[in-house]
Order: C-alpha cells, then sequence, then structure tokens
C-alpha cells in the first residue's frame, strides 16, 4: 500500500519546481529566439550569421554539458550549479538588448548556452532522484511538457510585444530576464534536492567506461539517428517556400508560425502521454516508434503533394515525434545508469545528441539546397529508419537495479 502511494505522488515539489523553471526558461528564450531572425535583419545581416550563431551555440551547449555531468556527478549538492547555469542563460539572452553587430548576437547566445550546457545534466540528473524508477517516464514527460508550454507561450509573446513596443528590439531582450530569473527562482526555492554520496574522482575516459554497455548501445541508435534529426525550424521554411505561389509570402509565412505553434502544442500534449506510456511498457520500443514517425514525416514531405492540409500532418508528425524522442532518451538514460552516475549519463546523451543536431541541420540544408526536398529529407529518413532498428533490438535491457 505503501509503495502503491510513493508511485502515485511522483508529481511533487521537485518535479514541479522543475518543470515551471523549464517553462519559464524557454519562456524567456523562445521570446528572443521569435524575434531574432527580425533583430538580424535590422542589421542588414545574411542569414549564414543565423546559421553560424545557432551552430556555435549548440556545440558550445553540448560539449558544456559532458564536463558538467563529468564534474556534477562528483558534487554533493548540485543544485547550486543548476540555480547559476539557469542565470547565466537568462543574462546572455538579455544580452541581446546591447548588441549592434552580429557578433554581439553570437557573443550573448553562446553565452546563454553556455548556461544550458552547464544545468541541463545536473536538472535531470536532480529529476531522476527525485521520483521512482517506476514514474521516470511521467516525471520526465511532464518536464518536456512544460518546457514546450514555455515554446508555445514564447512565440505568442514576443509577436504581442513587438507590436506593442513599436519594435523596440532592445526593451524585448531586457524584459526576458523576467521569466528568466522566475525560473531560476523556481530551481532555488521550490526543488528540494536528496542526500547523495559524490562519486569518488576518476578520469572522464574511466567514468565513460563506467556507464553500462546497453546504455553505450542504446547511445549508438541516438547518435545514428541524430545524424538524420534536422531543427525542426527548417519545416518552417519548408511550408513558407511550398504555400507562397498560392498565398504570397506574407500569407505563407502566417501560415507557417501558426503550423509551427501547432507542432509545439503536439510536442507539449505527447511528452506527458508519451511518459505516461513508457511507465506501462518497454521504453526502447516506444523510442523506436517515435523515431520511426520521424522517418515517417520525411516520407509524407517527399511523397505527399504540398498544402496546408499535409502541412499540418507534417507538423503534427514533427511534434510528436520529437515528444517522444526526447521523454524517452531521457527516461530510458535514468532507468539503464545507476544513479550515482545519472549526471555523466545525461551529460553524454545531450553531447551525442548536440553533435547530430549540428552535423544534420548542416547536411540536410546542403542536400536541399544542392539536391533538393527529395534528397535531403530521404537522407533524414534512412537515418531515422536505421536509429529505430537499433533501438528496437537493444533487446533484452539489463536495467540496473537501485
Amino acid at each position: 500500500m505503501t509503495d502503491m502511494k510513493s508511485k502515485s505522488r511522483w508529481l511533487n515539489r521537485t518535479v514541479l519546481g522543475i518543470g515551471l523553471a523549464s517553462l519559464f526558461s524557454d519562456w524567456s528564450h523562445e521570446i528572443a529566439t521569435a524575434a531574432l531572425p527580425a533583430f538580424l535583419a535590422t542589421m542588414g545581416v545574411a542569414a549564414a550569421w543565423l546559421g553560424m550563431i545557432e551552430g556555435v551555440s549548440d556545440g558550445l551547449a553540448s560539449f558544456t554539458k559532458m564536463g558538467s555531468g563529468y564534474y556534477t556527478d562528483k558534487l554533493q549538492r548540485r543544485k547550486p550549479i543548476a540555480v547559476i547555469g539557469y542565470i547565466i542563460t537568462a543574462l546572455g539572452t538579455a544580452s541581446f538588448a546591447f548588441a549592434t553587430q552580429a557578433w554581439h548576437i553570437l557573443i550573448g547566445r553562446s553565452l546563454a548556452w553556455f548556461g544550458r550546457g552547464v544545468r541541463g545534466p545536473v536538472k535531470n540528473a536532480i529529476l531522476a532522484s527525485a521520483v521512482t524508477k517506476e514514474t521516470y517516464g511521467r516525471a520526465f514527460g511532464f518536464e518536456r511538457t512544460m518546457d514546450t508550454v514555455g515554446a508555445i507561450v514564447g512565440p505568442i509573446s514576443a509577436f504581442v510585444l513587438i507590436g506593442a513596443l513599436n519594435h523596440k528590439y532592445s526593451i524585448l531582450f531586457v524584459l526576458t530576464l523576467i521569466p528568466g530569473l522566475i525560473a531560476a527562482g523556481f530551481i532555488a526555492f521550490a526543488v528540494k534536492e536528496k542526500e547523495r554520496l559524490p562519486v569518488k574522482h576518476i578520469s572522464l575516459r574511466a567514468r565513460l567506461k563506467l556507464l553500462p554497455t546497453t546504455f553505450r548501445r542504446m547511445l549508438l541508435g541516438v547518435g545514428l539517428f541524430g545524424l538524420g534529426a534536422f531543427a525542426h525550424s527548417m519545416l518552417i521554411l519548408l511550408a513558407a517556400q511550398e504555400l507562397t505561389p498560392t498565398l504570397g509570402a506574407a500569407g505563407a509565412a502566417s501560415v507557417a508560425i501558426g503550423l509551427y505553434i501547432l507542432h509545439n502544442v503536439c510536442y507539449a500534449s505527447f511528452a506527458f502521454i508519451g511518459g505516461w506510456l513508457g511507465d506501462r511498457m518497454p521504453k526502447h520500443l516506444l523510442l523506436a516508434v517515435g523515431y520511426l514517425m520521424a522517418s515517417m514525416m520525411c516520407l509524407c514531405i517527399i511523397v505527399l503533394p504540398a498544402s496546408i492540409g499535409t502541412l499540418a500532418l507534417i507538423f503534427f508528425l514533427g511534434g510528436t515525434n520529437v515528444a517522444l524522442e526526447e521523454t524517452m532518451e531521457n527516461s530510458l538514460s535514468a532507468e539503464l545508469v545507476a544513479p550515482e552516475h545519472h549526471g555523466m549519463a545525461f551529460g553524454t546523451l545531450a553531447t551525442v545528441n548536440g553533435i547530430g543536431d549540428f552535423a544534420s541541420s548542416i547536411v540536410v540544408g546542403a542536400l536541399w539546397s544542392a539536391f533538393g526536398t527529395s534528397i535531403a529529407f530521404g537522407y533524414s529518413a534512412v537515418l531515422s529508419i536505421a536509429g529505430a532498428i537499433l533501438i528496437f533490438f537493444l533487446r533484452p535491457l539489463r536495467v540496473v537495479k537501485t
């Protein structure tokens, strides 16, 4: 009876605090992200700068996550590191207000994403320690849902504020400090970190070797899938290009943004549903399904005629596959690795994903420009299927006993 009650209490103050922190932090930087292309346009900056800003920031965040996971497993208390990470992200995003050249934005974004890299593995490790193995899926699904609610509210807030502020971007970027610092406050005052024994100091290479073989096999599937998992902001470009001949540039842009909001609504909805299912069936099967949905999305782009209905299906599949992918990758990692090594596991997972995100968007974009959508998204579909096969044959899973 007591066991059943503990399982039902997965939504505790720590899980709720981390979820709210994710919501407000994403709200903060999504306001800036939505306004950034237009802000760069006022500087007369080429699109290549936007790609460089995103690529450099993502790369820095990825390797920071590896270092953070390795370092913080050796600490008795990890929460202060998470608080510092959230504050750095808030300050880096708000620093856009003082930018007069594109390289200023590059520095600010890199600082913000450095903060994300520092806090990411720590946040996931604290979240995993706050619940039982049987409720990992729901806890991580809830956190992803809250994060994506911020991704919905952020662009809407940016749209409203830009008009209300008469396109005064400096004020807009300063205002991102409010939700950003609220996020840090939730980590500082709502999250309760459990006492833990830090791991002994050994080299990074030795720590990687301590990660279970099954987890490392999982990373191979994640990495293979990631090499084709392009940034879904490219779907906005696809929608705008396909709809411009019939709706005009302005109409197509408006519909594309609406479809992206649909994408994020699907993400927010299915993250928790996926987590709930993951607590009731093998997580690796659901992760494989998520990867297969990504391949279906790509095949729809290649095969189906362009229309608003077809694009809505594509954005629906995009949102749901990311929801399953991220929720299951995190909760499966927590299940496969002993709690004392969770920081290292989440840092390694994030690094593999970050390298894939960086490489895939460049490759898919280059193939798209050179050969068209069929080759570009066909490449992504093949790697998605290959990653799904590797994850499916991860059986039998050897779950770590804690």
